[in-house]
């Protein structure tokens, strides 16, 4: 008695061991619709290449619509002995119309099969993920304009270093996250190229119109060398590789808001929403959506190393192996998917204390590049010079146990004769930042310009720069909405 998957090749089937190996059905059973689609087209096209008659075609369109229908609703049973989705959904076909499902495989192997359901299951992965993307931005966006004026440190080694805005610094995620969508946009671009017809290796003696498949399923065109396209897993580590780096944009940003959430910190809060308790300390909020984000790299990063591990010494074309790519990809997208939707929750739910910001912003001297610039403008000092004049100023107000705006004239006089009165006016938080216009600096109206130009961007919809001192959500120690 034969194998009935393989045919007379094989007399008996597989043990058990080897069926645990080599089943996929447990999780590429989601390409289910991806793989109705393909076959629909595939079933369309034998018709009209007349290798296939029209009845068939009917018979066989109408059997997996039925089928789609029934895993949809939670009626199909899947079987591990049928190995994959493929097979899942050729055996009930034939179940349900007899011969004419057999058909459906003429000119097709699992192999273009499978590219093909994968590349679609990616390619509607990337859209989804880009529109998350997109929503992430826009609530990025919102807040920033809304703390365009909100003055907090900025860092560098995590040491006080200059006084920026808080809009300017979630902004910087924006520009981040707009790099990421680009690379999931040309990832998609080069995708999206039809394996259906490539068959097992070679392609097929059949009279085929891979053209037709690659139009129905909306594709650019079919694959040039079938040996490439059923071997090719470029498409899901080019994008793995987009959804790395923006994990790791996600996982920087969800660090900060560790730190700032921290009460050491407490820049920003978080409601219940996005928080946990603790089982034994009642004070406790722990950012505990922040932290998973933070730690979903590690699971999207690894997918990445696990297949082009599993890739990097296959021959051409299929090899088995091949079937790991999907798991790992899985889980990744998924965890993306779930971090941007969890980062642009905390984004719309955090409220900021802009009174502790300020306050921060003003210690650890940080405007001493003020006063260096100050010298070079005024005085006409070299900025070598004027660094090492500052650093002078710095370590006198250090003495003295003060600010640098408590510093008095005569005490800036004792460090340089030439500076005078007019020094005091560059020493507050509000002008170090307002002074900062320069195309892609830190100043109040760069943000609201760069607010408005993200928005007409993502909205396709022109905005014009909101004016300064209109704010829609308040802050701590602000008095509140204005």
């Amino acid at each position: 008695m034969s194998n009935k998957m393989w045919g007379g090749r094989f007399s008996t089937g597989p043990d058990a061991i080897m069926e645990e190996i080599n089943a996929s059905i447990g999780f590429d059973q989601r390409l289910y619709r991806q793989d109705i689609a393909g076959s629909i087209a595939h079933a369309t096209m034998l018709a009209q290449t007349g290798i296939l008659t029209q009845d068939d075609r009917d018979a066989i369109i109408g059997g997996l619509t039925e089928v789609l229908d029934e895993i949809e609703t939670g009626a199909f049973t899947f079987s591990r002995a049928l190995e994959d989705i493929h097979m899942n959904v050729e055996s009930r076909l034939r179940e349900k119309i007899g011969d004419a499902a057999g058909r459906l495989h003429t000119a097709r192997s699992r192999n273009d099969q499978v590219a093909t359901d994968f590349k679609l299951y990616v390619r509607d992965t990337i859209d989804t993920l880009l529109v998350q993307v997109k929503d992430l931005q826009l609530a990025l966006v919102t807040r920033a304009e809304d703390e365009a004026e909100t003055i907090m440190p900025g860092f560098t080694h995590l040491q006080s270093a200059q006084p920026v805005t808080f809009g300017h610094h979630l902004l910087a995620y924006v520009e981040m996250l707009g790099r990421d969508a680009g690379r999931l946009a040309d990832a998609r671009v080069r995708l999206n190229e039809s394996p259906l017809g490539s068959a097992a290796l070679a392609g097929t003696p059949y009279p085929i119109d891979r053209h037709m498949t690659a139009e129905q399923l909306g594709f650019d065109r079919p694959t040039a060398n079938s040996l490439d396209a059923v071997s090719d897993r470029d498409f899901i580590l080019e994008t793995l590789a987009a959804a790395s780096i923006c994990a790791m944009h996600l996982s920087r940003f969800a660090e900060e808001m560790v730190i700032w959430s921290s009460a050491q910190f407490g820049f920003v809060k978080l409601s219940d929403k996005f928080t946990t308790g603790s089982s034994i300390m009642p004070q406790k909020r722990n950012p505990d959506a922040a932290e998973l984000v933070r730690a979903k790299i590690g699971r999207i990063v690894g997918a990445l190393a696990s297949l082009l591990i599993v890739m990097k010494g296959l021959p051409l074309a299929y090899s088995k192996d091949m079937q790991e790519d999907k798991e790992v990809a899985f889980d990744a997208l998924d965890s993306l998917s779930l971090s941007l939707a969890a980062m642009t929750g905390m984004v719309k739910d955090l409220t900021a204390n802009r009174e502790r910001m300020r306050t921060s912003a003003s210690a650890g001297f940080s405007t001493a590049t003020d006063i260096a610039d100050w010298l070079v403008r005024e005085v006409n000092m070299p900025f070598r010079d004027a660094h090492h004049v500052t650093g002078q100023i710095v370590a006198l107000a250090e003495q003295k146990g003060c600010g640098l705006e408590g510093l008095t004239i005569e005490d800036f006089k004792f460090v340089d004769q030439r500076i005078d009165s007019r020094i005091h006016k560059v020493l507050t938080v509000e002008a170090s930042v307002a002074a900062r216009q320069s195309y892609g600096g830190t100043a109040p109206t760069n943000v609201l310009i760069q607010a408005a130009r993200w928005k007409t961007l993502l909205t396709g919809t022109p905005h014009e720069p909101r004016p300064l001192g209109k704010k829609k959500h308040g802050g701590h120690g602000d008095g509140g909405v204005e």
